[in-house]
């Protein structure tokens, strides 16, 4: 089979930097693929996603059922937050249950940080802002509250905001599961040899960056926004762990827990099966 080159996007993070580092500096390679890649916010890639522009994608969770006509869903590559995730923040300290009506400053109306945040509270007034503004936009008043992912989950307080919730400590108190952020995905127009290749290539580079962390960080800093080596190791280790290698039993069922009360609430309009590639 000849060689194809194929685009892989994702986010212009730490954590994906991180992942992808091994691939990125052609430290592993294939017979069968070279992939370029390509770096978008998760809200343009969700968008990119729906008109099936990339290969291989970071999506939200939140926006697979929209896209799995296109897409299958990788078992390797997903971002969860196990007891912690988008947080909530507010330049006035107020309670959770005060969140009812307020308006929120949002990364993407696709993002699966939305989707949490309108099953914590539907009545809502959200306002989309770019994810690397939110904090500016809500220390300014533009926003009763802003929705951090990313980084800003770990900066927040510097900028004299206050965390009103944290939606994965939310979710795992309440599910007792992960909460399922980000995952990858890959087109269904390729042949399958190709499919089975780049899940294993994804994977090798997971593990590659877990077995050389030092260097891998090292490469990852020049992607994280405003934090020094120790914090974006801290974020680093938060969504990119095991359940990056394979997302696990665990894992599947927090995926079909979150897409499933997204139907039932009205966010997500069609019901959805899973379709991992093996």
């Amino acid at each position: 089979m000849e060689k194809r080159e194929l685009v892989l996007a994702h986010s212009p993070d730490s954590d994906d930097a991180f992942m992808f580092y091994g691939l990125a500096t052609r430290k592993l390679r294939s017979r069968l693929v070279t992939l370029k890649h390509v770096l978008h916010d998760i809200e343009t890639l969700n968008r990119n996603a729906l008109e099936g522009k990339f290969d291989v994608t970071a999506i939200s969770y939140h926006a697979y059922p929209f896209l799995a006509g296109q897409y299958r869903l990788m078992a390797t590559g997903s971002s969860m937050g196990d007891g912690y995730g988008p947080i909530l923040v507010s330049p006035r300290l107020f309670a959770p249950e005060e969140v009812k009506g307020k308006k929120i400053a949002v990364p993407g109306l696709m993002t699966t940080a939305f989707l949490a945040l309108k099953l914590f509270e539907p009545d809502i007034d959200p306002v989309v802002v770019p994810f690397d503004r939110i904090i500016e936009a809500t220390r300014e008043g533009r926003a009763d509250a802003g929705l951090l992912i990313h980084e800003g989950q770990l900066t927040y307080d510097r900028e004299g905001l206050h965390r009103i919730a944290d939606l994965g400590r939310w979710w795992r108190q309440k599910h007792d599961l992960p909460l399922p952020l980000g995952a990858l995905v890959i087109s269904r127009k390729l042949p399958c040899e190709i499919q089975s290749e780049v899940s294993k290539l994804v994977r090798r580079s997971v593990q590659y960056a877990m077995d050389h962390r030092e260097e891998a960080l090292s490469y990852a800093m020049q992607f994280a926004r405003d934090m020094d080596a120790a914090l974006a190791d801290k974020f680093v280790g938060m969504y990119v762990n095991d359940y990056t290698l394979d997302c696990g039993e665990r894992g599947r069922r927090a995926i079909e827990l979150l897409l499933r009360l997204g139907h039932e609430s009205g966010a997500i309009p069609n019901r959805v099966e899973l379709d991992f590639l093996p």
